[in-house]
């Protein structure tokens, strides 16, 4: 490689990790994405041969032009789907992009593998083991991505679990990894191809076996994992055919990924090994029964609410999946502007794995401009919760349950929660009794402080908007 190119490569790994960087706040996302997508396109600039040429320096040939077809395309592509997606959908469009990139990690690492093993030069088995591992984690992606984007639609939301069932996945990982060591050592034999295909397909079923018994309440983490999957897959792609830019790329991610897995692991107090092979969540989101829960609902009428909200001094927002489902965040801003101009002070109390993606609610209230400084996190704001005179929950339900450190048989018992129940008064706005993700009571639901809003979260805050405006 010769220094220009090598330059090349470390400005574009440079605005990689300044768009990661950027990424970390609604303020500056938009132009981390921009920063971060100029690295991409420097990354397509430093292309070069093993002999060091750039490939555009040996005539604009046809393999070239498909690139830039392929870049076009994608552009097209991603625009429609940004500007397209609903809100509540975002989650499927991460996992689904997640597993495009995935599944296109895998193709490139299969094809340069036939290549390479069936050419004269031949391979060594560094390189084939690149690609087989690049083939391997980039076929888990993608099929476990598909997979997570059904569950996240609705479609095999509950575990799908059977008695022996990761026994048997381990023992398909067991072959996989066989198959592929063989191949390492083997790659021109000539049961190499058969031993290849078997190989992929196993790789493609172990993805889907791998994510059909996680319920849908661990979507979230399951979503970061694949993706620190698929950048694995990228870094190990580069390797393979000496792209330096793409092992940087898939590195940051890959590492990026498993850091947030962990610590969404830690916000739900579960070990990822919990995640995976737990089943956790097979409820599914179903009624939930009252038995063994002290207390009873109080219901609310929305003037009454309105009434509390207008005189408090101090208003804590808990926002949650139900209210991306009814797409209120727009009308939880207008409403918090209103009480802003009483006087009233409002935060929003954010938990790492509120909603079906992280970052889930970060990404709604940004998106309906609400000041990025009123988004408080929850480690930052329960300390003070007992100071609040109204907490408002919107939709959210196992992130402010109780039963995480009041009942030790409660399957997230001991997981961090936005202490919601410790405020003065809470009012929670739901359609119904129903119970969240996780499938269990929600202890705060009966607490002597707390209040029940029924009906669709963004008719209740219109209503309430209306009301505060009148008072």
């Amino acid at each position: 490689m010769n220094s220009t190119i090598a330059y090349i490569i470390i400005g574009g790994s440079v605005l990689f990790i300044i768009g990661i960087k950027l990424l970390a706040s609604p303020k500056t996302a938009r132009i981390g994405n921009l920063v971060a997508a100029a690295g991409m396109l420097v990354a397509l600039i430093s292309l070069h041969k093993p002999t060091g040429d750039y490939v555009w320096s040996q005539g604009w040939s046809f393999n070239y032009t498909l690139i830039a077809i392929g870049t076009v395309i994608g552009l097209i592509i991603g625009a429609i789907g940004a500007y397209s997606v609903k809100m509540t959908a975002m989650p499927q469009m991460v996992a689904l992009f997640n597993g495009l990139g995935g599944g296109a990690a895998a193709l490139v690492a299969s094809l340069e593998f036939q290549r390479s093993a069936h050419s004269l030069e031949g391979i060594t088995a560094f390189i084939a083991g690149s690609m087989l591992f690049a083939t391997l984690i980039g076929s888990l992606s993608f099929s476990g991505s598909i997979i997570a984007y059904l569950k996240l639609e609705g479609k095999f939301e509950k575990p799908h679990t059977f008695p022996g069932q990761n026994i048997l996945n381990g023992f398909i990982l067991v072959v996989i990894i066989g198959l592929g060591s063989f191949l390492t050592l083997h790659a021109s034999g000539s049961n190499a191809t058969t031993a290849f295909i078997v190989m992929f397909s196993l790789a493609l079923f172990f993805g889907i076996a791998m994510v059909l018994p996680i319920g849908g309440a661990d979507m979230p983490v399951v979503i970061s994992l694949l993706n620190s999957f698929t950048g694995l897959a990228v870094a190990a792609d580069g390797f393979a055919i000496n792209n330096l830019a793409m092992v940087v790329a898939g590195t940051l991610v890959g590492s990026s990924g498993t850091l947030l897995t962990l610590l969404m692991c830690k916000a739900m107090n579960r070990p990822v090994t919990n995640v995976l092979f737990g089943a956790f969540g097979s409820s599914g989101g179903g009624a939930a029964a009252a038995t063994g829960v002290a207390g009873t609902v109080k219901p609310i009428q929305a003037d009454e609410v309105a009434l509390l909200l207008a005189y408090a001094q101090r208003v804590v927002v808990v926002p949650g999946y139900g209210m991306a489902v009814a797409q209120a965040q727009h009308s939880v801003r207008e409403l918090t502007e209103e009480l802003g101009k009483r006087g009233v002070e409002v935060q929003f109390a954010i938990h790492p794995v509120a909603g079906r993606m992280p970052g889930h609610m970060n990404v709604l209230l940004a998106e309906a401009n609400v000041p990025y400084d009123q988004l408080i996190e929850m480690e930052a704001i329960n300390p003070s919760m007992d100071r609040v005179d109204v907490c408002l929950v919107i939709g959210a339900n196992d992130v402010v349950n109780p039963a995480a450190h009041e009942d030790k048989s409660s399957p997230i018992y001991g997981m961090p929660i936005i202490e919601a129940d410790r405020c003065k008064t809470v009012i929670v706005m739901k359609r119904s009794m129903a119970a969240g993700f996780a499938g269990i009571e929600n202890h705060l639901f009966y607490k002597n402080n707390t209040r029940m809003l029924f009906g669709d979260a963004k008719a209740s805050l219109n209503a309430l908007v209306a009301a505060v405006k009148a008072g």
